[in-house]
């Protein structure tokens, strides 16, 4: 998977055991980012929608969720990595942009990028292999770029990395159905169907995504927009359509309260942060309009809510992985 600030890479396992511990088999990944979460779920036999308002996240989505890898010509899909890998390499946007004007990649990688962007634009688009070469593609550039895992600057100097050749590899498909939203999640709460387990991992402060992840935006929406700054942001960063609720101070915990008292779910799971805005006891409170609350202490928070008998099971689950994360437990009377 591709780097990325508040990855729950550690917290997956935990996630994934609070899933078979409520015996879900729907599930909703409301801010679903890289999808990890949500491919723990998948990977468990579980109908896994994931949502998510940026371009990226959904094109992650549609390759490792909504692809069923049983219903894939994996030979046909290795046939088209390969004439991917072996193209020729072009200027276009990404060498001008994201190696010259700025210092993203280094020419040789930023020149196949440009090729096989243009090639999957050309002879994928609309094809089930499109997000799966997307993906693909995402995940070799993110290999060799020459940041520390952020967007909105570049390393001074070359990060090792970068002097490596870009290399496809074909995504890690996973059997099954599942499902890609790109929406507003205070929007597509109203339009969900209803699921066993929802994990809500809003953003926690004023950082944006848009704008950390913004050469993956542009990536996807291969739209050659103009940019702004040394690290060459889309413009439209600016606009307040790209803009979460979740990033404003004055906003956010009414928004996020909403969410929760509005998602449709027999089980809400709340990750929280040391770092962000709202305060576990400010999620706890949030969460009291699901049910009672209990918890324990650390750092990394987990809340969860939903009937008692559920609860009760995922407390004492939260309770031997409590070296882990943190985690609050809700539950209806």
């Amino acid at each position: 998977m591709i780097k990325y600030i508040g990855s729950k890479r550690r917290l997956v396992p935990v996630l994934g055991a609070l899933l078979s511990r409520a015996g879900a088999r729907t599930a909703l990944d409301l801010f679903t980012g890289t999808t990890r979460v949500a491919q723990e779920w998948k990977r468990r036999g579980t109908e896994v929608w994931a949502v998510d308002l940026a371009r990226y996240a959904e094109v992650l989505a549609r390759c490792y969720v909504t692809t069923d890898a049983d219903r894939i010509d994996l030979a046909a899909l290795d046939d088209a990595i390969f004439h991917l890998q072996h193209l020729t390499g072009t200027d276009g946007y990404v060498t001008a942009t994201f190696s010259q004007a700025a210092r993203f990649f280094q020419l040789h990688n930023a020149r196949r990028i440009d090729a096989i962007r243009d090639e999957i634009e050309r002879r994928w688009r609309g094809h089930p292999f499109y997000p799966i070469l997307l993906t693909s593609l995402i995940e070799a550039a993110d290999r060799v770029d020459s940041t520390t895992g952020l967007q909105m600057a570049y390393l001074k100097q070359w990060a090792p990395r970068s002097h490596q050749v870009l290399t496809l590899r074909r995504p890690s498909l996973l059997s099954g159905p599942g499902h890609a939203v790109r929406g507003d999640a205070t929007e597509v709460i109203h339009q969900l169907p209803e699921v066993d387990l929802a994990y809500l991992d809003p953003p926690y402060n004023q950082h944006r995504y848009f704008t950390n992840y913004h050469v993956w935006e542009t990536l996807v929406a291969w739209d050659a927009p103009a940019y702004y700054g040394v690290a060459c942001k889309r413009v439209d960063a600016r606009d307040a359509s790209t803009r979460s609720v979740f990033n404003e101070r004055a906003r956010a915990a009414d928004a996020l309260s909403a969410v929760i008292a509005g998602v449709r779910a027999n089980c809400v799971v709340i990750s929280a942060s040391n770092e962000g805005w709202l305060s576990p006891d400010d999620l706890l409170d949030m969460a009291t309009v699901r049910g009672r609350v209990s918890h324990t202490r650390n750092v990394e928070y987990l809340v969860v809510a939903g009937e008692r008998s559920l609860v009760k099971r995922l407390s004492a689950l939260n309770q031997e992985e409590s070296s882990a994360g943190h985690a609050a437990a809700g539950c209806r009377d």
